[in-house]
């Protein structure tokens, strides 16, 4: 019987690697039973038309009866708005949520899936980053959810571990490409244009997780997120550059050996195999040459240049909500400087600021509602920053 699955985030870079790989090797094991998307309605109406899932929802309400109209005949169900997503991760009918939304949005679902029940393949890592102790919380009651990292670098060290006991295990290495701008000054990064930021050498990603390459705040981001994913301190999560993105990370064994990950730069790997664990399946997919990997280079990051990195690592040691305040700022800062209201180097200057401005001794509980509010506030604070430096 085939396995319901559901695509959150459809439209997206993720979620159309994910069709491409149910479509041409999964398709015997996985029927598309949701999709959604925000912003691309035309698009969700091809794939509607498409794959013919059970249910589909558009976040973005003025989108709702163009997608309507652009289905008619279809005879699914078109959900709408944010409760929608939630109708639809927790459907009795659903077995696997690939959790692909962009930011923020993402943290309901992908918490409103696992409390249902199902198999997370989590592509969204601002849930860990923002909601990690509750995330976890709910992996640890008794029930069949399971939570699979689709990032190439926690895909490869989810992979690695399979292998290794826990005791066995002293740190993990989380690798890098350093942007299109790692070997820049601070002066010639003062000049990055958008455009300059969007072209990343070796991966083809959506344009704000290609912003956070960029600054090195995706990697911060998956530092938290191996934080949680792999139940380690920060002193045992490391990050080095390797601009090949051909090892996809490292674990480090308490006798001094390293395992590895290796594979082309390719996210319909780290996706299948979320998919299919614990099982691999064979695709057509290129494979490495050994042969052509003569130049393999490894180096560490450079915390004054991109200050985005040692932020997160600030706020990950400070845990309560300070990784949310974390996310939301950056998030508002990169769709800022996308939007060409600031330039590349204050993306770490407003996140810095926003968290300093927050009052981290309230001691809150960090129920799901806290988190968001704090969200929320992130977003205002950052925004007038932004207005202010703008005007």
């Amino acid at each position: 019987m085939k396995k319901n699955l559901v695509i959150l985030g459809a439209t997206g870079s993720i979620g159309q690697q994910t069709l491409d790989v149910v479509t041409r090797v999964l398709a015997s094991e996985f029927r598309v039973y949701g999709l959604s998307a925000h912003n691309q309605g035309v698009r969700l109406a091809e794939l509607i038309r498409e794959y013919r899932p059970a249910k589909a929802v558009v976040t973005n309400d003025q989108h709702y009866q163009g997608v309507l109209a652009a289905t008619a005949g279809w005879d699914g169900e078109l959900l709408s708005g944010p409760d929608g997503l939630l109708e639809l991760v927790t459907d009795p009918a659903v077995d696997v949520v690939v959790s692909a939304l962009v930011g923020a949005a993402g943290i309901r679902p992908t918490l409103a899936a696992l409390q249902a029940g199902k198999k997370v393949a989590l592509a969204n890592k601002e849930s860990l980053v923002a909601a990690g102790e509750l995330i976890m919380a709910a992996l640890k009651k008794d029930g069949p959810a399971q939570l699979i990292p689709v990032d190439s670098e926690h895909s490869a060290v989810f992979q690695c571990l399979q292998a290794v006991a826990a005791p066995d295990l002293q740190q993990i290495h989380l690798t890098a490409s350093g942007g299109p701008f790692r070997d820049w000054t601070r002066e010639e990064m003062k000049k990055v244009t958008p455009a300059a930021a969007l072209a990343h050498p070796t991966w083809r990603m959506g344009g704000k997780i290609t912003i956070d390459s960029a600054t090195l705040m995706n990697k911060g981001l998956e530092v938290i997120e191996a934080h949680w994913l792999f139940g380690l301190s920060y002193d045992r999560i490391k990050v080095v550059i390797h601009p090949q993105s051909i090892v996809h990370s490292l674990i480090e064994l308490v006798d001094g050996s390293l395992l590895a990950q290796l594979g082309p730069a390719d996210m319909r790997l780290p996706i299948q195999y979320a998919l299919t664990f614990p099982e691999r399946k064979a695709n057509p997919y290129s494979r490495l040459d050994l042969n052509q990997l003569c130049d393999l280079q490894f180096y560490p990051p450079d915390f004054q240049r991109f200050p985005c990195l040692e932020l997160a690592y600030a706020a990950g040691r400070a845990g309560g909500a300070l990784p949310a305040v974390l996310n939301a700022a950056n998030e508002e800062a990169v769709y800022a400087f996308l939007a060409g209201r600031i330039g590349f180097l204050a993306i770490p200057h407003l996140v810095e600021r926003t968290m300093n401005a927050y009052a981290k001794g309230s001691n809150q509980s960090l129920d799901l509602e806290t988190i968001l509010a704090v969200d929320a506030w992130a977003r205002r604070y950052t925004r007038q920053l932004i207005t202010k430096a703008s005007s």
